[in-house]
């Protein structure tokens, strides 16, 4: 049996059922791969439980998530205390073969991933912001331990990071992509639905809702943000679309993707009540633009599209017997339209979103990497 250490940043929604998913498959995880996973920290926004020797206990894991599902902060957890230097329990809990798995939503995490890399250590992200920051550091947290000719590390490699989570939760997008890339195969065209929320919208609006009575319905449903500017706005789908751009090769920065959000910059600075009360003012752009599609054949859909005019994101008309098009509620899809895979596209499409779709997709990228050199 071989431990594999893992040091988990982030125990939000998608952490705490990341633990329970490890909990729960011990046995699977030692019958049928030798592997046992053993925890040695776990890190929240501005604290920490370390044991480095033997790792947490299950009974303690489990305590922790129900501290921190109850509003705890491991800072006033009695076997925890205050860090503000992640890179510190990353030097601190490290070991040989550790594995640091960043399931927050913050670029403060970048610093001790990359020093994880330069410790020889492996990174899986459920985290998309590392990789939608500067170049460079995309760059050097997908390449990391890949060399090429004369010890030059090559545009396409998986090093020892893996960021499958960071696209389409446990849907196989980044490790799909990565296989057509392996096989030569020209990808000419990446279509995607890559918000549950947004999604919801849009078969809504499709099914005859009004924009304003959709919305709202997302938002008492709990799909969207507290404040639903934070999915209209397309950020998100902007991040995922870029992910995958610098995936064919692109050398883009998020400024270059272009985003259409779902509400106009004058409503930007209302408060979310103003927000909310105003969104019938809406509605009657959105019922023309519906059927507008439908007058072409079509339907409307909140998407990103990578081709060679370049990356953008937003409501666009679709096919009705697309994939895009047959999309309804809450699923993501994603087609690749390639040289192999023309004129019907290769398409993904299932479950995008939740804690424990996206912990399954954390979870099977550790797996791999415990298997890597």
């Amino acid at each position: 049996m071989r431990d594999l250490p893992i040091i988990l940043l982030g125990i939000g929604g998608v952490g705490r059922c990341l633990l329970r998913q490890i909990m729960a498959q011990r046995a699977f995880h030692a019958l049928n791969y030798e592997v046992s996973l053993a925890v040695l920290a776990v890190a929240d926004r501005d604290g920490a439980v370390i044991e480095p020797d033997d790792g947490l206990s299950d009974d303690l894991l489990a305590e922790l998530c129900a501290f921190k599902e109850a509003g705890g902060r491991l800072a006033d957890h009695a076997l925890g205390g205050p860090q503000g230097d992640l890179t510190g329990i990353v030097d601190i809990a490290g070991r040989a073969g550790t594995i640091v798995v960043d399931c927050t939503a913050s670029t403060a995490t970048v610093p001790a991933l990359l020093y994880a890399l330069d410790q020889q250590y492996k990174v899986v992200l459920a985290n998309k912001k590392p990789l939608t920051l500067d170049q460079e550091v995309y760059d050097r947290l997908t390449t990391a331990g890949a060399t090429g000719r004369n010890g030059q590390a090559p545009v396409r490699h998986l090093g020892r990071a893996r960021w499958e989570a960071t696209v389409g939760a446990g849907l196989p997008v980044i490790a799909t992509l990565n296989r057509l890339m392996a096989s030569g195969d020209e990808i000419e065209r990446i279509a995607g639905a890559f918000s549950g929320t947004l999604g919801y919208v849009m078969s809504g609006l499709q099914a005859g809702e009004a924009f304003s009575a959709v919305v709202r319905a997302a938002h008492r449903l709990g799909y969207t943000e507290p404040d639903p500017r934070d999915d209209l706005g397309g950020v998100d789908v902007a991040r995922k679309a870029l992910i995958l751009a610098r995936g064919l090769g692109r050398r883009l920065d998020l400024e270059d993707v272009t985003v259409e959000g779902l509400y106009p910059a004058s409503m930007a600075p209302l408060t979310v009540d103003e927000f909310m009360a105003a969104l019938p003012d809406l509605d009657a752009n959105f019922a023309a633009r519906v059927a507008d599609a439908a007058a072409q054949g079509g339907v409307l859909r909140y998407a990103a599209v990578i081709d060679a005019a370049g990356c953008r994101v937003g409501p666009v008309v679709v096919p009705a017997n697309s994939p895009l098009g047959l999309l309804q509620g809450t699923d993501n899809l994603v087609s690749f339209s390639t040289r192999w895979y023309t004129p019907t596209p290769l398409v993904i499409q299932g479950r995008g979103a939740g804690g424990d779709a996206t912990a399954a997709g954390v979870l099977s990228d550790i797996m791999e990497l415990a298997f890597t050199a």
